[in-house]
C-alpha cells in the first residue's frame, strides 16, 4: 500500500515526541504535519533538540492543518481539549485520540470522573476503545479510536485473563501501580519538579483517581458484569515506566500452573505480551511496546498476584496508538514496533 501520511495535533509533549520517534522509523508511515499553538513557525527539532537532523518539520497552527492532506490524525492533547478538535475533524479522516475524552462509556461518566462537561457527546457513538489485546473488534472500522490510559493498560492486561475466566472475585481487586514522572506531562508544575521528585516516593489520587473507572469499565466490557477495583497510583523518581501489582481472590480452586496457563492461552495471539518467569522490571520494557507479565499464587494468603511492566510513553501511549494504526490500515500488528529495550 502507499505510505500512510500522519498528521499530529499537539506533538510538543512527551507522548507526541514519542509518536514522532516511532513513526519516523515505521516502514509504512511518515509524519507530514505537526501542529503547535505555542511554537508554530519553529521546527519540531527546536522543541525536541534530539530530533535535529531527524525530524526538522516546521510546526503549524491547527487552523493551517488540512485533514485532506493526511490519512490519519493523532491527537496528542490533554483531556478537555481533544473533544473540541474531534468535533472539527470527526469523519474527515480516522482519529486516534490520546486523551481520556472518549475512553469511558458515556458523557455522564466522563463528567463525574473528569469534573467537566463533555462538549461533543456524539463522538461516543462510534468510538472504539483501542486496546488490541482485549478489544480488537471495532478498531479497524471505527472513525475514532480512544487510545487507553497508561495506568489502565498495565492494570487491565495484568488482570483480564483472570477476570474473564470468572475464577476470581470481581468485587475485590486491589491494584497498586507506580509510574515515572513523564506520566505527569511535560509542563512544569510542582508534581514533576526535580527537587520534589528526586529521592522521594508518594501515593496520590487515593480512592478517586480517574483511571479507576476506566479499569472497571474495561472489565465490564469483557464480562458484562460490574467490577470493583481499589486502585492506588504512586509516583516514582524515574523518568518512564509503570509497574503494576494486582491482588485477586480466587472463587474456585486454582494452582500456580492453572493460573499461568490461563494467561498463556489468553494472550497466545498477542505479539506484545511477554509472560515472564520472574517479576518484570520497568527497564526490561523501556522504549518498547511490550507488556511483561508475571503471575503467581500465594498459598499463605490465598491471593493471586499479577505483576505487569510497561513503558508509559510507548505501550501506555504512542506505541499502542501505532498498534491501532497498523490494525486500521491492514498492516501487520508489529510493523514499526519491533523495538529492542533501551539499556541500561
Amino acid at each position: 500500500m502507499n505510505t500512510i501520511k500522519a498528521g499530529i495535533i499537539g506533538a510538543t509533549g512527551y507522548t507526541g515526541s514519542e509518536l514522532v520517534r516511532l513513526l519516523h522509523s515505521h516502514p509504512s508511515a511518515r509524519v507530514t504535519a505537526i501542529t503547535s499553538e505555542s511554537r508554530a513557525g519553529e521546527k519540531f527539532s527546536d522543541v525536541h533538540p534530539f530530533f535535529q537532523g531527524i525530524c526538522d518539520l516546521k510546526l503549524i497552527k491547527s487552523e493551517d492543518f488540512n485533514p485532506e492532506e493526511v490519512d490519519v490524525i493523532f491527537f496528542a492533547l490533554p483531556h478537555g481539549v481533544s473533544m473540541k478538535y474531534t468535533a472539527k475533524y470527526y469523519g474527515k479522516k480516522p482519529i486516534i485520540d490520546f486523551s481520556g475524552d472518549f475512553r469511558l462509556d458515556s458523557p455522564q461518566t466522563y463528567e463525574k470522573w473528569y469534573g467537566q462537561s463533555h462538549t461533543y457527546v456524539s463522538g461516543f457513538e462510534n468510538a472504539a476503545y483501542g486496546m488490541p489485546e482485549l478489544f480488537p473488534d471495532g478498531i479497524k472500522e471505527a472513525p475514532l479510536i480512544a487510545n487507553p490510559g497508561c495506568f489502565p493498560t498495565g492494570a487491565a492486561l495484568a488482570i483480564a485473563p483472570l477476570v474473564k475466566s470468572g475464577k476470581v472475585d470481581k468485587k475485590n481487586i486491589i491494584i497498586d501501580s507506580k509510574t515515572g514522572v513523564t506520566g505527569a506531562g511535560i509542563k512544569s508544575k510542582p508534581v514533576n519538579m526535580f527537587s520534589i521528585v528526586n529521592d522521594n516516593f508518594k501515593a496520590y489520587g487515593l480512592k478517586n483517581h480517574r483511571h479507576t473507572v476506566e479499569i472497571e469499565l474495561n472489565m465490564k466490557r469483557l464480562t458484562g458484569e460490574d467490577t470493583i477495583v481499589q486502585f492506588t497510583p504512586h509516583l516514582l523518581p524515574v523518568d518512564r515506566g509503570i509497574l503494576t501489582t494486582a491482588y485477586l481472590k480466587p472463587v474456585t480452586e486454582l494452582d500456580e500452573n492453572q493460573i499461568q496457563k490461563l494467561f498463556v492461552d489468553y494472550y497466545s495471539d498477542a505479539p506484545f505480551i511477554r509472560m515472564r518467569n520472574n517479576a518484570p522490571e520497568i527497564k526490561q520494557v523501556r522504549g518498547t511496546n511490550y507488556a511483561d507479565i508475571y503471575t503467581t499464587f500465594d498459598e499463605r494468603t490465598g491471593n493471586i498476584i499479577a505483576v505487569s511492566a510497561i513503558d508509559n510513553l510507548v505501550k501506555g501511549a504512542a506505541g499502542q496508538a501505532v498498534h491501532n494504526m497498523n490494525i486500521k490500515f491492514n498492516l501487520h500488528e508489529t510493523e514499526g514496533l519491533n523495538i529492542v529495550p533501551f539499556q541500561p
